[in-house]
């Protein structure tokens, strides 16, 4: 078979398993099967790449980090609803439509997705545009991110001049309780809600990170068809579902008790779909009534959003318990008497901290009023102080971690509480990970996963264990065997050879980031001078506030961190800093690196900067001294340009730090200032 013919029908086979997995969600294959065959096109594409169109599976997810999005004008607005709140303001709409129209009117009744809104744009049948609502007339171009989003078709079957779309793009239940799983296990900042990490991933620059986030579709109207003519709303999107669009549930129905019934049905279910509702959205099925109807200034006439309200209930407060976090922090819950909330039986709700428990006064034997957050996670709205026993006491989280027995303390930036044990159980999988992670230790093949198998089975209890585990046992594992153990094996003992800063990073002392373990391992030269630094030596340093100074103090003076750090020691960990800045001529400056570099990526050409003595920072400011601005530079640029930056290219950057041939005092007199 020739190439070209090759190349066409494994677009053909994995767009089609790919519609069957993502929409239908009746795959026919496995997920080696589709990764092999993905990978054929791959390397079909590289020894072709005459051949690569936009529409391929494999071009999913670019490869350039973007600058900014770019705004975009719809064609068709992206209108907002009327919210309605209560059965008569349906029956009033309802009666609005009978009025103008005639008697009996048809409507169509489907979920409000909780997410964010999209229009889609395809010509020829291709996919060429996607773009945010913002405020209905202009939203911004996120174009690369949509494509990440696999239930997105790239190519429809008919092949219009120009169809546009529009869709709620969401983040599952299952995937967005995933993520924060696995951002727990860093020690990353969990996400509020699945919409606020819709919203958030559908807006980063890096389409590789938009991808890893797993988001969805609903597409749920048709906003242009050149080419096509539809009688109904239903129409539409029974028209949709045949170009392979996910479409939103919906019914047809007339009246308004049916109409009403639909609504409380919706309500009802609303935990069993995969994707958070707001409401029902209530829309005249008929195109041509539409037109007769028309919009407000606002607000299409001829739809509602009925926003379902947050249902309430009283419970009686059993018990207040502790949990210790992945990230050591304690969390109060409260112990409930059963009651049922939005489709499922609640039985506590998270307390959040002492300060919540303050404010709402909340104590064990309280009857209190309990809705569900979002819909999703239950929390107390008051307490219904005359029906408060006599014998309630105001509660206090303990001065221990009730897990391991260390000191709590409170963080100086929030409300939390949290365990300072360096080998409290409870944090142990965080710890781990974090230890093990590529800035940190760099242990390769080490992951949460792993991590979690070699806890489970109690091979590990805390970091030093890492270093005197058998390869027999790691072979022994779910999914490991001989030569992932002793890859793992030999990945753990290169990691002995890290520089200290690694050591100290990896170690997961509050405030002390990536940064901050390089300036205190550069600084000290061994962990023991760290060790007996005292917070006024260690606030000397730039880049140490006080704050970061006194957790480093209180942390390795705490036992648990004692234990750790002497069996470190034994294990033959380095203690010693090995990399030192080459030298300090750019102390003090900030740089800002934008645009595609060839020579480095952004990280290695923050490095060598950073050995210089440099800070390098993301964003364009006055304080910058000066601006590496590579290919495709944009949004970074214009600003440094607008504020008066000074800005170097990529030759002269090379020129600068010694990679290249030239004048490097030439180039540093373009931003450095003379000294007195």
């Amino acid at each position: 078979m020739d190439y070209r013919e090759r190349i066409q029908e494994l677009r053909s086979i994995l767009n089609e398993n790919g519609y069957r997995y993502y929409v239908l969600d009746a795959p026919t294959m496995s997920d080696r099967e589709y990764d092999l065959l993905n990978r054929e096109l791959e390397e079909l594409e590289a020894q072709h790449p005459e051949e690569v169109t936009p529409d391929s599976p494999t071009q999913r997810i670019g490869g350039k980090i973007l600058d900014g999005f770019a705004t975009y004008t719809h064609e068709v607005p992206l209108e907002s609803l009327q919210d309605v709140f209560n059965a008569n303001e349906v029956a009033e709409f309802c009666e609005r439509m009978n009025g103008t129209l005639g008697s009996p009117v048809e409507y169509s009744v489907e979920p409000k997705v909780d997410g964010l809104s999209v229009a889609l744009e395809y010509r020829n049948g291709v996919f060429v545009r996607g773009a945010t609502r913002g405020d209905g007339r202009v939203g911004e171009d996120v174009t690369e991110n949509l494509k990440t989003i696999r239930s997105i078709p790239m190519t429809l079957p008919d092949k219009l001049p120009r169809l546009i779309v529009r869709g709620e793009v969401y983040m599952a239940r299952d995937v967005f309780e995933e993520i924060n799983a696995m951002r727990e296990l860093q020690g990353k900042p969990l996400m509020a809600n699945p919409r606020n990490a819709a919203a958030g991933s559908l807006r980063q620059l890096d389409p590789k990170i938009c991808a890893e986030r797993k988001l969805d579709i609903q597409v749920f109207n048709l906003q242009s068809a050149e080419g096509r003519e539809f009688l109904s709303h239903s129409e539409t999107l029974d028209y949709l579902a045949s170009q392979r669009f996910k479409v939103i549930p919906h019914k047809t129905l007339a009246g308004t008790t049916a109409v009403q019934a639909e609504i409380d049905r919706i309500n009802d279910e609303r935990m069993e779909y995969p994707f958070d509702i707001d409401g029902a959205v209530v829309k005249v099925n008929s195109l041509s009534d539409r037109e007769i109807l028309g919009s407000t200034a606002k607000f299409p006439k001829w739809a509602v959003a009925f926003k379902y309200p947050p249902e309430k209930k009283p419970a009686t407060v059993l018990d207040i318990v502790v949990q210790v976090g992945r990230t050591g922090v304690l969390t109060p819950k409260a112990v409930l008497t059963p009651v049922r909330l939005a489709g499922t039986t609640v039985t506590n709700a998270t307390l959040h901290n002492q300060d919540f428990i303050v404010e709402k006064d909340i104590r064990i034997g309280d009857t209190v009023i309990v809705q569900k957050a979002g819909e999703i996670i239950p929390e107390i709205v008051e307490v219904v102080l005359d029906k408060r026993p006599d014998t309630a006491k105001p509660y206090t989280l303990p001065e221990v971690c009730p897990v391991c027995g260390a000191p709590v303390r409170r963080d100086e930036d929030g409300a939390a509480l949290r365990c300072t044990g360096a080998e409290c159980p409870a944090q142990l999988l965080r710890n781990i990970t974090h230890f093990a992670s590529r800035d940190a230790m760099d242990i390769e093949g080490l992951g949460p996963a792993v991590v979690q198998q070699l806890v489970e089975n109690k091979l590990i209890g805390n970091a030093a264990d890492l270093y005197s585990i058998h390869a027999k046992n790691v072979a022994a594992l779910d999914r490991m065997g001989a030569k992932s153990a002793e890859n793992l094996i030999r990945a753990i003992e290169k990691s002995k050879a890290n520089d200290l800063s690694k050591l100290i990073y990896g170690l997961g002392i509050r405030q002390v980031g990536e940064k901050a373990a390089k300036v205190l391992a550069a600084h000290f030269g061994t962990f023991d001078a760290l060790a007996a630094a005292t917070v006024d030596e260690l606030t000397a340093i730039n880049d140490v506030g006080a704050v970061t100074a006194q957790c480093i103090v209180d942390y390795l003076s705490a036992s648990q961190s004692q234990d750790l750090i002497r069996r470190l020691k034994e294990a033959g960990v380095n203690m010693e800093s090995t990399a030192v800045p080459v030298d300090q001529r750019f102390a003090g400056m900030t740089f800002v690196l934008t645009g595609e570099l060839t020579a480095y990526s952004r990280k290695e050409a923050g490095a060598k900067l950073e050995s210089l003595g440099a800070k390098v920072s993301g964003s364009v400011s006055k304080k910058t001294s000066c601006v590496v601005a590579g290919e495709a530079a944009g949004s970074k640029l214009r600003k440094a340009q607008e504020l008066g930056v000074p800005v170097i290219d990529e030759t002269q950057f090379l020129v600068l730090i010694g990679e290249a041939e030239g004048d490097a005092g030439a180039v540093e007199t373009l931003f450095k200032k003379p000294t007195a």
